[in-house]
């Protein structure tokens, strides 16, 4: 059942999460989503494990929201997962750990059907290049991805990221590879006239911000957190208008 908040309390929210803070052991938040909602602007994040958190729950979603709260902007996370600390205020959200593209592809158009996002964060292909799978068509699938997430919701603004980089000299090879298409995949998108939007999260951490070899430590969650926020405020209206400022 989904949750509104009455109108007065997006203030009261805000201030609170302005100053929530991610305290090592505190309580974590799982199960099926609870479809919470302030009556924000609808934001999907959408991927795998990176999305969903795996290593710090929550993941790059926790300094998001904080930033978003910060902003006085009002969002709305979307998803039919559910997951992260007590301090994230929406746990909603789209992240599959160990997923490749082909699989949130045959699953995108219900899960855009059920929520309707107003914009969507794609981080998608690390288990392609982890498990070696069909690399050579890796972005034909994203490109296919892309168009799919377009034409259920054409206006939707979507952000799509580079993957962050692996510390295995061998995997981050094909990292590159398949980062090195994305430009070009995104440019076609935009050239024919579709809502897409880059992100380089390549270059937003380096290897020492991992804490496996694959997911982020809480500084590299929260340095992609930084990196979607500066994306979203460079697009009108992908999150909204902030709140005025309290007298």
């Amino acid at each position: 059942m989904r949750r509104y908040l009455p109108r007065w309390s997006h203030a009261l929210a805000t201030a609170f999460l302005a100053a929530a803070v991610v305290v090592t052991g505190a309580p974590v938040i799982t199960g099926t989503a609870h479809a919470e909602s302030n009556g924000g602007v609808r934001v999907m994040p959408l991927g795998d494990s990176i999305t969903e958190g795996t290593q710090i729950p929550g993941g790059y979603r926790v300094g998001l929201w904080q930033r978003l709260a910060n902003g006085r902007y009002v969002n709305d996370f979307v998803g039919s997962q559910f997951n992260g600390p007590a301090s994230l205020w929406d746990h909603d959200h789209e992240g599959h750990p160990g997923w490749r593209i082909d699989q949130i592809d045959a699953n995108i158009v219900n899960w855009l059907r059920a929520t309707t996002p107003r914009t969507v964060l794609l981080h998608i292909g690390t288990n392609d290049v982890l498990q070696n799978y069909d690399l050579n068509n890796a972005p034909a699938r994203l490109s296919r991805l892309i168009d799919r997430i377009t034409a259920t919701t054409p206006n939707a603004d979507v952000f799509v990221a580079t993957i962050i980089p692996l510390s295995s000299s061998t995997s981050q090879a094909r990292a590159r590879t398949f980062n090195a298409a994305i430009p070009g995949i995104v440019q076609s998108k935009v050239n024919a006239g579709k809502r897409v939007r880059l992100v380089d999260m390549q270059n937003a951490l380096t290897t020492a911000d991992l804490i496996d070899g694959v997911h982020p430590t809480a500084g590299g969650y929260d340095k992609m957190a930084a990196r979607w926020y500066s994306a979203l405020r460079s697009v009108p209206g992908s999150i909204g208008n902030p709140l005025p400022s309290a007298a």
